[in-house]
């Protein structure tokens, strides 16, 4: 399986256009960091986990020219902003894009997207085919497909586990039966959002106190504020097999 990353950033804490930080300056691509998301590759299949407001973009910078499916992790915005551009794969596909959601995620796209599902839609706009799962595997092109539940604040996302990979975003808090999906995951991406304390994401610290439970051979952090600092100096701190993932880099599984 091939991951890229196609964005390892946020909506929190973003700086404005004025902003002078060193991050926000930085001429070191590594730094640059569109909304989060990762573009799976198996078996001539290709699947996105979240789209957000970044969405088109990275499918232009990556050449996504086929996209077979999309997992939602949640319904913020910065992880389901870019849903509208799937309809430049609809023309091309010609065929409704399959988004895989919650029961919960999707009640929110209808308000979001109320003009996807209206009952007589406009020509042109977005077509989605919403196939819901719940926190019990399911098979996506011939891959079992573990959900993990996390907690976000006072809700509920998804992460999931795909073989001996595993990817978690905006969690603050996994229960203990949910980290026992997680043994003898061997690759391992999880959302460390700044050094200081958060409500709602981990924070560095966090982060590391989990790859330290779940042991996996490689880890990477994403969903990075600009708080994290600059790529260069942050990641001579961290453990050997742990990475601070960047905009583009791509893992071969």
């Amino acid at each position: 399986m091939k991951v890229t990353f196609l964005g390892t950033g946020t909506s929190q804490g973003v700086p404005v256009i004025t902003c002078n930080c060193k991050v926000c300056n930085s001429e070191d691509s590594r730094d640059k960091r569109l909304r989060s998301s990762v573009l799976l590759q198996f078996d001539n299949h290709t699947v996105c986990i979240d789209a957000g407001p970044d969405f088109r973009q990275q499918m232009i910078t990556h050449h996504v020219k086929q996209l077979d499916a999309i997992l939602l992790t949640h319904e913020h915005r910065d992880h389901v902003g870019g849903l509208d551009d799937v309809r430049c794969y609809n023309f091309e596909q010609n065929k409704p894009m399959d988004i895989y959601t919650t029961e919960h995620v999707l009640d929110c796209l209808k308000k979001e997207f109320d003009y996807c599902f209206s009952k007589h839609p406009y020509r042109g706009v977005p077509q989605f085919n919403p196939i819901l799962y719940s926190n019990q595997p399911f098979t996506l092109f011939n891959r079992t497909i573990i959900p993990i539940e996390a907690q976000h604040a006072c809700f509920t996302v998804h992460g999931f586990r795909i073989d001996n990979f595993a990817y978690i975003t905006d969690a603050c808090y996994i229960a203990p039966e949910e980290m026992e999906k997680l043994n003898g995951v061997e690759v391992l991406v999880i959302n460390a959002l700044q050094p200081e304390k958060h409500p709602s994401h981990f924070t560095l610290a966090e982060a590391l106190e989990h790859i330290n439970l779940i042991q996996p051979r490689e880890a990477y952090l994403t969903h990075i504020s600009h708080s994290m600092g600059l790529y260069a100096e942050r990641q001579p701190t961290l453990p050997n097999n742990v990475f601070l993932a960047y905009d583009g880099l791509v893992l071969n599984l």
